[in-house]
């Protein structure tokens, strides 16, 4: 691996970050934490660990700067200038090669990226973190009140038996669907055999609370791809992300419908969770008497048909 002792063709050259002015000082203070992130994962790193002699008289914990230019095939002075906290900008290919010299994993490569003002592509961890036995138990003892947690873009992750019973095509990703989504479910589930009955009012306000999202995730693959798989899937999804507008996660009411029970309305409430800010948890409570009956049932028998015909 040649290294250069300065940036490779296709590497950013020193200059303003992008979208700031040299003399910003938010881009300043966000240079400054990229360089400090640096410069700890630097520290991390052993020789050892990517396959470099020790060597003598090391005075610095982890790898020297040159080992890391060499690891990514960059300049020692470029890299130098970018732990300095310069004010050099650094594509999405040179950050990746810096993030796999330094061994950084999923999460620590989103931070990388965004410190240096690129968007990061969600690999799955960010998104659809595993939840834990103790959240899950958590939803299971609001049953029979529905209730799940979903990530921004509206993949159901867990869920509890009331909400299987209440909305199966967003839990069960069965064919033709195929998608453990609630967006996905509520677009093109034919209306016949959807249980989701006001979408007419709703999906306008879930869009926006998907487009507020997507502000923060604005040319990341996953996000990008998910976007067109929904154009391509759902003409009324087209219309309404053209349409630009943005809705915050209130509370709302949604009316659901199940052939052994009739109709059964629910306040949707959303609970943001600290520990993981991409997700939330959704809890259905029962407008009237009559819909908390109808779905004690139904969680209670969750073999019963949802829809009274198939396809």
């Amino acid at each position: 691996m040649t290294v250069l002792d300065s940036p490779p063709v296709n590497a950013p050259r020193p200059g303003p970050t992008a979208g700031t002015s040299t003399g910003s000082g938010q881009a300043q203070a966000r240079r400054t934490e990229l360089a400090a992130f640096l410069k700890a994962c630097r520290a991390r790193v052993t020789p050892g660990d990517v396959g470099l002699p020790p060597g003598l008289r090391r005075r610095t914990p982890g790898l020297r700067r040159e080992e890391v230019a060499q690891l990514a095939g960059v300049g020692v002075t470029w890299y130098t200038w970018l732990e300095q906290g310069r004010p050099i900008n650094a594509s999405e290919q040179v950050l990746s090669a810096i993030a796999r010299a330094l061994l950084l994993d999923d999460v620590q490569r989103t931070h990388l990226y965004r410190l240096a003002g690129l968007p990061a592509d969600d690999t799955g961890g960010a998104l659809c973190p595993t939840i834990d036995s103790a959240m899950q138990k958590i939803l299971d003892g609001l049953a029979p009140m529905p209730a799940a947690i979903s990530n921004r873009r509206y993949d159901v992750l867990a869920y509890n038996a009331g909400y299987d019973a209440l909305f199966p095509g967003a839990t069960r990703a069965f064919a033709p669907h195929g998608k453990r989504n609630s967006m996905w479910c509520a677009l093109t589930v034919p209306d016949c055999c959807n249980p989701f009955v006001n979408r007419d009012e709703e999906l306008p306000r879930m869009v926006g609370v998907m487009r507020a999202a997507y502000a923060s995730h604005v040319g990341e693959p996953t996000w990008e791809r998910w976007v067109r798989e929904l154009s391509t899937a759902s003409p009324r999804f087209r219309e309404l992300w053209a349409s630009q507008q943005v809705a915050p996660p209130t509370t709302t009411l949604k009316v659901f419908r199940h052939a052994a029970v009739g109709e059964i309305r629910v306040q949707a409430a959303y609970l943001t969770m600290p520990g993981w800010p991409e997700l939330y948890l959704v809890a259905y409570t029962a407008e009237r008497p009559l819909d908390h009956e109808r779905m004690a049932w139904i969680t209670a028998h969750p073999d019963a048909p949802v829809n009274d015909h198939s396809h």
